[in-house]
């Protein structure tokens, strides 16, 4: 249908070209053919000069004596007259000739006639009198016929002063006849030449209005299409929707389905973003090669995609097949030389049944594939009754992106007990939001949606950026405390992560080693060479490392041979424990030892009571964190409590 339209509004385009150039053509050759015709007049009244002249001076002159005509003429004179003209007369070179005086007595009539139809004061006697030649075509000459006339002066050779004046009619027909000629060769060479300048224009204007219609459908396509997969945009994807929205308010219905890749910001941070930019070619194409001829892919931005299947009335068909699609999606790639498994999430809303808007439809399948995300199946079918957690997440996410704006956050800090001194030895910082409206919220709150979106980093780097100022203002109260920050498996899966953090401690003037980096084993384990590269990159800087949560995961050990780190923190599932479970304090013990001769720190998380403390220091656990000595707080608080308690040790 476009394309139809393209083709009429080009036709149209090209005949208002046609038009256009035919209009000056035609002027052209009016005016070139009345200038030829003016060029043919002005020879024939050129030539009527010079024959007069001659007439003139060959055959008038020589016969005069030089007397004033107004005189009359001799005898002698009269027959010099007739015998020189007759001979002109009689072929038919000259029609009358009339010899005046100056004022305008007929002196020689070749007709013997005395009167002229030019009375004395018509200009062009005048100019003749007056020594100039003048010379006009009459329509009604002296036979009724058209007509030169010449009137021109008359010298006398005898005194070469102007005696009078020579009217003579010369006949036109055989020029006119000769300017006729002449005039329609020259037009016929016009018209043929004007003819090839049309024609050459017409040629323009075919090519040009070809090349506007190839210059607005590339620029349509660009306007409607996705540079990188060559997929229609988001706009264009709207335009489908909407025309099969119309036809299924008729009698038909289909299905709208939003996809969504699965840790594609990992492949753009682990293998560059020319990675990331085929893998999205591959699944365009990919989605194209597994559905049907009519049904529209759509690249809607980022790692998302849009299907529109017109006619997908029967819900477990279309579920079926967008399971097939999406295991058909889901096979292995290359890229850098590091394959990879596309994993993706589908969101399904059929038309008109569950809305009859785009932007219903929008919405409801952007919930049902964030519940995708988190279900068993990755094809989720928006259903009215449905719980929906990716509308409350895509809230979160939209007021998470405010808070960090508006500096909505907020750090406490746990402090590090030295078991053996009980002394402060560094705090862990701890994020909260104070939400304008549900209040203080814990990170579990919130911490899950900046994960899953692109908020980790900016919240990463803020967290860095607040607990280094705070670390300046205690250190300057005379607090000698590290502070830790922990980081998530996101922030390791970017080569750049060690630079940010290098940029972060020199802007803020923190020497390295005063900050540690905690990660949780499953964290590193999510990609162990990217991962290590990092960590290895952030020791060599002076950054301790420690190993949050050890022991729940299944990679802890297996990760301990290649990572530089510093410190284990053993998980709060193991302490709570003790001392009164056997197998908690064996794993413990096993732990701490095993920490010790990998030369590092060992540290036991969720330390509630005193007993915990005593056990843990008689096993050589190095520090604690817990309820035992203090809450999470602001800095001003743990600084307040360190400075109550004697030689600075924390009673509970």
């Amino acid at each position: 249908m476009a394309s139809r339209r393209r083709s009429r509004a080009g036709a149209s385009l090209f005949a208002v070209y046609a038009v256009a150039s035919l209009l000056p053509v035609v002027v052209l050759g009016a005016v070139l053919v009345r200038g030829y015709h003016r060029d043919g007049l002005s020879r024939a009244l050129d030539q009527g000069r010079a024959q007069a002249a001659v007439i003139e001076q060959m055959a008038i002159a020589p016969a005069l004596s030089g007397a004033d005509l107004s005189k009359g003429l001799s005898g002698p004179e009269r027959d010099r007259l007739s015998s020189a003209t007759d001979l002109a007369i009689f072929h038919g070179s000259v029609i009358r000739l009339r010899l005046r005086s100056f004022r305008g007595d007929v002196a020689f009539s070749d007709d013997g006639r005395v009167l002229d139809a030019v009375p004395v004061t018509d200009p062009a006697f005048r100019a003749a009198a007056a020594g100039r030649v003048e010379a006009q075509v009459v329509e009604d000459g002296p036979e009724g016929s058209p007509a030169i006339r010449v009137l021109q002066p008359v010298v006398a050779e005898s005194n070469g002063h102007a005696i009078g004046v020579l009217s003579v009619y010369l006949p036109y027909d055989a020029i006119a006849a000769k300017v006729a000629a002449d005039t329609r060769a020259a037009v016929t060479r016009l018209a043929l030449g004007l003819v090839g300048l049309y024609a050459v224009l017409a040629l323009i204007s075919w090519w040009t209005t070809r090349a506007l219609r190839r210059h607005a459908a590339a620029h349509e396509h660009l306007a409607l299409h996705d540079a990188l997969t060559g997929l229609p945009n988001r706009e264009l994807f709207r335009r489908v929707t909407e025309e099969a929205l119309d036809r299924g308010r008729g009698a038909g219905s289909g299905a709208l389905v939003l996809v969504d890749l699965d840790h594609f910001k990992e492949v753009n941070d682990t293998l560059g973003h020319h990675a990331g930019d085929e893998l999205l070619r591959v699944v365009g194409r990919r989605l194209t090669e597994s559905l049907r001829t009519d049904d529209t892919v759509a690249r809607l931005g980022g790692d998302e995609f849009g299907l529109v299947l017109p006619g997908a009335d029967d819900r477990e068909e279309t579920v079926a097949l967008l399971a097939r699609v999406r295991q058909e999606l889901a096979g292995e790639i290359t890229l850098d030389d590091t394959t990879l498994s596309v994993e993706a999430s589908f969101g399904v809303c059929f038309f008109p049944e569950d809305a009859d808007t785009v932007e219903g439809l929008l919405q409801h399948a952007d919930a049902a594939m964030y519940q995708g995300k988190h279900g068993p199946t990755g094809v989720v079918v928006w259903e009215p009754a449905a719980p929906r957690p990716s509308t409350d997440a895509l809230v979160m996410q939209r007021e998470l992106r405010r808070a960090l704006a508006d500096d909505e956050l907020r750090l406490h800090y746990q402090p590090k007990i030295e078991l053996a001194t009980g002394r402060v030895t560094g705090v862990e910082a701890l994020v909260r939001w104070q939400h304008p409206e549900r209040g203080l919220l814990p990170p579990s709150e919130f911490l899950p949606v900046a994960e899953r979106s692109d908020l980790i980093d900016p919240l990463t780097r803020w967290v860095l950026h607040r607990a280094l100022v705070d670390h300046r203002a205690w250190t300057a109260a005379g607090n000698d405390w590290t502070v830790a920050v922990n980081v998530s498996a996101r922030n390791l899966s970017s080569l750049e992560f060690a630079a940010t953090v290098h940029h972060i401690l020199t802007a803020e003037g923190v020497r390295p080693d005063r900050l540690h980096l905690e990660v949780t084993e499953t964290a590193v384990a999510f990609d162990a060479d990217v991962a290590t590269q990092v960590v290895a990159a952030l020791s060599r800087l002076g950054i301790s490392m420690s190993i949050d949560d050890f022991g729940i995961g299944f990679t802890g050990l297996s990760q301990l041979r290649t990572l530089d780190v510093a410190e284990i923190k053993i998980d709060r599932a193991f302490i709570s424990g003790l001392p009164a479970s056997d197998q908690d304090r064996v794993i413990v013990r096993s732990i701490i030892d095993l920490g010790h001769r990998l030369g590092c720190q060992v540290t036991a998380e969720g330390v509630e009571d005193r007993d915990i403390a005593d056990w843990l220091a008689g096993a050589g656990c190095d520090h604690g964190q817990g309820y035992l000595w203090l809450r999470p707080s602001p800095w001003t608080t743990v600084a307040d409590q360190v400075r109550s308690v004697e030689n600075g040790e924390l009673t509970p």
